[in-house]
């Protein structure tokens, strides 16, 4: 998709913006077409951003461990009765 990140030169405001062939962006504020094409934050890659997605992944993961064990739990104790 051809989202690209705006900052409007009349008022600051930063925004996204789904860019087609025939249509010409305008900030959202204050409908000026005088605007400053940002680098995309998606294309950015830092030790920071890995560790953050790292840690997150993390968390989801034991999540659907402790799922599973529970899950597990009751199947066992439900084949018992």
């Amino acid at each position: 998709m051809p989202l690209y990140d705006f900052k409007c030169l009349d008022c600051g405001e930063q925004f996204e913006a789904l860019v087609l062939k025939a249509s010409t962006p305008s900030c959202p504020a204050c409908q000026s077409a005088h605007l400053e094409q940002l680098i995309s934050m998606f294309s950015v890659d830092s030790a920071s951003t890995r560790q953050t997605n790292i840690d997150r992944a993390r968390r989801a993961n034991v999540k659907g461990h402790r799922d599973k064990a529970i899950a597990d739990a009751e199947a066992i104790r439900d084949h018992d009765d």
